[in-house]
């Protein structure tokens, strides 16, 4: 499998798919604002990153408004949080094969490009 889970609006997004030319390279690509997440999507992403917090952003907008950050979250927070919210989903996530790469920090990024 080859596919990245990325927002349309979110410019480093865009610029990261733009230098790996991963459309170019046969990537799958999935806009989570028009093609929501399924549970089980998210629970093949888990598998892979390890837990559900390791996929959770809590620089989404909505994280401080809904208190989130005086609560102690739970695994089963952090999924319900990304599958009722897609802006929770820390991005890009990109699946080749068996490895994950989930956000956009530099080193991620970095390893990223040399894997596609």
């Amino acid at each position: 499998m080859k596919r990245i889970y990325y927002l349309s609006s979110c410019s480093t997004c865009k610029r990261i798919l733009d230098e790996t030319d991963a459309v170019g390279k046969g990537y799958a690509l999935q806009d989570i604002k028009k093609d929501k997440i399924t549970p089980e999507q998210l629970d093949d992403m888990r598998k892979l990153a390890g837990s559900y917090e390791a996929l959770f952003s809590r620089r989404s907008q909505k994280y401080k408004p809904m208190g989130l950050a005086e609560r102690e979250l739970t695994e089963d927070d952090y999924r319900s949080l990304i599958l009722e919210e897609y802006t929770f989903l820390k991005r890009p996530v990109t699946i080749i094969g068996k490895k994950i790469f989930v956000g956009s920090e530099k080193k991620t990024v970095e390893s990223l490009k040399e894997t596609i």
